[in-house]
């Protein structure tokens, strides 16, 4: 049976934006859609009375919730396989615990206060941080949810090379038939003495040349197995978190790579996927990637 596309629902007007992009996405995917509302409202609303013939206020609220938001995705995509359930425990572990079973996992951009409209929730911070499964975290404006950029943006880190997020970034394009823009950033190295004899050459040229070659690295393969993907690819100088944030105004998708390390102490995201996951102007999707060692690097 072919893994679903799991959306954490809640009611909000956020978490039903996050329906309405995984039901098209499903449906793009030929996916089944599994809907997830997960409360600990028994803890809070005492036992059941005697005879078990009434059920919890939270649950009733619960199903009514996941009811709706069946149906409009339904209406979406009335062909769509949609599943609902509702779950007894805290959200945050109840989409962790889905996503090992999951294709991706997706949440809506939920913030604080006034800055609603630009930081994601805690439930949505950690499930991308520690899941095992890619993570979709919606956000953006009308333009990037209906996916008429046609443009997916990757950022290629140096540890990225094989790396899920590529091959990712490149399913999706050809899954919607648009154009993929990738982009390996690099720094302006630290200047040294001019008379130094062991100098040659421009250091800010080879910096940018070892980009370069990263992305052709990163690149090759795929490239090959997805030859209808039309692929740009851009090295530009300065801090990838803020060149991606700016450059997603123009995407439909922003794909970053996460490195997990042995166990899910802690949240490893990396500057890059933190910033986009809050800042950025179209939906993001953080694809994890395991290693040993424990060094790490951003894109």
């Amino acid at each position: 049976m072919q893994a679903p596309l799991v959306v954490g629902v809640d009611g909000s007007e956020s978490s039903l934006q996050a329906v309405d992009w995984a039901a098209e996405e499903a449906a793009r995917r030929a996916t089944p859609l599994r809907l997830v509302y997960a409360s600990l409202w028994e803890r809070y609303e005492g036992a059941i009375p005697t005879g078990g013939l009434e059920r919890p206020a939270g649950r009733i609220l619960a199903e009514n919730i996941l009811g709706a938001a069946a149906e409009r995705a339904r209406l979406r995509a009335p062909a769509l396989a949609v599943s609902t359930e509702v779950l007894a425990e805290d959200a945050t572990s109840a989409l962790l615990r889905e996503g090992a079973s999951a294709s991706a996992v997706v949440v809506g951009s939920r913030g604080r206060g006034q800055l609603a409209s630009v930081l994601l929730g805690s439930v949505g911070l950690v499930v991308a941080a520690r899941s095992v499964c890619p993570v979709i975290v919606v956000r953006g404006d009308d333009v990037a949810l209906a996916s008429r950029h046609q443009r997916i943006l990757l950022g290629v880190g140096s540890r990225d090379v094989e790396a899920p997020a590529v091959r990712f970034a490149f399913r999706e394009a050809a899954a919607r038939g648009c154009a993929l823009s990738v982009l390996s950033a690099w720094r302006q190295p630290t200047p040294r003495p001019a008379e130094h004899p062991l100098i040659t050459g421009d250091p800010a040229h080879s910096a940018e040349a070892r980009a370069a070659a990263l992305l052709d690295k990163a690149l090759e393969g795929l490239a090959r197995e997805y030859p209808d993907v039309r692929v740009s690819r851009a090295t530009p100088e300065g801090a990838a978190a803020k060149i991606l944030v700016e450059r997603s105004a123009a995407a439909d998708l922003l794909v970053v790579g996460a490195r997990r390390q042995g166990s899910f102490i802690g949240l490893e995201l990396g500057r890059v996927a933190h910033r986009a996951l809050h800042h950025a102007a179209c939906p993001v999707v953080v694809v994890p990637q395991r290693v040993t060692d424990a060094a790490t690097t951003d894109v």
